[in-house]
């Protein structure tokens, strides 16, 4: 008998003690993955050992695995691909032929027989599309130039892992039969499958989902029930669990109501691939990794820099400015959860040894931990390393659209960063009044289609002081800044004093605490949303009062 009177109180001691641990990682900045791995680790035979419901915690993990494929499926965006043109596909593609082939070679180095060396290289390859859509999300990157290109390759590297995942399949195949055999076998199985999804897609699932839609959780549970049952559909063809779950993701993907399904099993995914990462820390043996820090450290340091190197090169090749190319690479700078997936399928094929899947595992605590910093600081870190990184820029960057391809007559007056709601708000007063307005964003769909009012939109970032090198400060009366950071603000305001700007700023604040340190930085007037909008709104009531 265990530590525990039944497995109710287990999973309960385990989940409470996950809580505590995971709140430990948030205050330290962490990602959870790290977080629940430790929790494994600390709960498994190595330490604690409080682990004995095994098949129970299996069983929630392979749920949890299912449901992540399922959800990358879902949100399987094809129009970031296509927006995003040949440097998405350069990129991805770029970077995992790099990585697997550099990788494979530090493998075999270290002396790893083929096999495992394969599995080790391109396990190295993958990031992890959930922690950096997090971090960019919540550093408002999401919709810059970068971020869409990481996006872009990103999915690229999705649809590479269920690739890799059919041929692992196939060599398992292959172990009764020949392999010409084994590998026609699984593409007729693959065709019949698609099409049997494909017919779904055209004639079943848009009037299905649409009747369903009356109760959002009957919704919700036929996502649950069409992902797990495609997942077990894909085992029983020879497929796997993860391929047939990615393609009843992709499967309704097209439909209207992706966004509800996903946003309300991101939490149910969450929490099932919980059980994914203690299962997988349970199992790994402390002493079996202290054995392998040497090649641990030497395969972390490859994937924090040559990751994101080979991203920077293939981007600055394209015509992208180096700052562009930095940090759309540091996303790269870590392996996923679909490195560990990979591993431990692999285990159970038996293609690789316990201890491999330990080193892949520490890898990925490492790269994960150091690259989340990365990430967070990445502009700071572009400041300290842009003389060299400059080298992998082309004299040109034909890319990103300078102030000199404008015409004569669209040079501004005035200069606005930020075309949100409220920047947009503020252009459209000002030209109203005779000004000309030249709007800056960082969302490359406004650079590309123009302001909503169809003036040209300049793709720039006010954080980048190169940026402001480029701009005729001494024609404009204004610059405009509507971000609310204030970390973005006080860099513009830096920059337009090193650049020896002489005509007048206004800078939003978003906290009135702020106002005095924009103000005291140089700007000649400080806008406060929303205190502004209740200022006016009370004018207006007012007003409308007394008439």
């Amino acid at each position: 008998m265990g530590l525990f009177p039944d497995v109710f109180t287990e999973i309960a001691v385990l989940l409470l003690f996950a809580a505590f641990v995971g709140a430990i990682g948030v205050r330290l900045r962490q990602p959870l993955i790290v977080a629940f791995i430790a929790v494994g680790i600390m709960v498994g035979p190595s330490m604690l050992g409080w682990v004995t419901a095994d098949d129970q915690i299996d069983l929630l993990a392979q749920f949890g695995i299912a449901l992540l494929l399922f959800v990358v499926g879902l949100k399987l965006d094809l129009h970031i691909i296509k927006t995003m043109g040949p440097v998405a596909l350069a990129t991805g593609l770029g970077q995992v032929a790099f990585t697997s082939i550099i990788g494979y070679l530090i493998a075999v180095a270290f002396g790893m027989p083929s096999v495992t060396a394969l599995y080790v290289a391109v396990a190295l390859t993958f990031s992890s599309t959930i922690i950096i859509v997090k971090l960019l999300s919540d550093k408002r990157e999401v919709d810059t130039l970068h971020g869409r290109i990481a996006l872009g390759f990103l999915i690229v590297q999705d649809l590479v892992v269920v690739l890799v995942m059919i041929g692992l399949n196939a060599m398992r195949a292959a172990e009764d039969v020949s392999v010409p055999v084994a590998t026609l076998t699984v593409l007729l199985k693959g065709a019949v499958f698609l099409l049997f999804v494909a017919a779904a897609m055209r004639y079943v699932l848009p009037k299905l989902t649409h009747m369903l839609s009356q109760s959002q959780e009957l919704l919700v549970l036929f996502g649950i029930a069409w992902g797990l049952a495609l997942a077990a559909l894909g085992v029983t063809l020879g497929f796997s669990k993860e391929v047939g779950a990615f393609i009843a993701g992709v499967s309704l993907a097209s439909t209207p109501y992706r966004d509800a399904l996903g946003a309300r099993l991101t939490s149910l995914r969450d929490f099932l691939l919980l059980f994914f990462f203690i299962d997988l820390g349970a199992h790994l043996d402390l002493g079996m990794l202290g054995a392998q820090l040497l090649e641990s450290a030497v395969f972390s340091i490859f994937v924090l820099v040559g990751n994101p190197l080979i991203v920077l090169i293939i981007m600055g090749a394209l015509g992208y400015r180096s700052r562009t190319g930095f940090l759309a690479g540091l996303t790269v700078a870590q392996i996923s959860e679909f490195s560990l997936i990979l591993g431990a399928l692999g285990l159970s094929l038996g293609h690789i040894s316990a201890e491999t899947m330990g080193l892949i595992t520490l890898v990925g605590l490492i790269t994960i931990s150091a690259s989340t910093y990365m990430i967070i600081y990445s502009h700071q870190l572009y400041d300290v390393l842009a003389p060299w990184l400059r080298l992998f820029e082309r004299s040109k960057t034909h890319r990103e659209m300078s102030m000199q391809e404008l015409p004569d007559d669209a040079l501004p007056q005035a200069l606005l960063f930020g075309l949100g709601r409220y920047g947009f708000g503020i252009a459209r007063s000002l030209r109203e009044r005779g000004w000309r307005v030249l709007t800056v964003d960082i969302n490359p769909d406004l650079t590309r289609n123009g302001d909503p009012a169809g003036y040209p939109v300049l793709f720039g970032d006010a954080e980048d002081p190169e940026f402001s090198a480029t701009l005729p400060l001494e024609r404009m009366q204004w610059v405009i800044s509507t971000a609310r950071e204030k970390r973005t603000n006080l860099s513009l305001l830096h920059s337009l004093r090193q650049q020896g700007y002489r005509g007048r700023t206004a800078i939003t604040a978003q906290f009135d605490n702020d106002v005095a340190e924009l103000e005291q930085a140089g700007a000649d007037i400080v806008l406060s949303p929303f205190s502004d909008a209740a200022y006016e709104a009370a004018e207006r009531i007012t007003e409308a009062d007394l008439t």
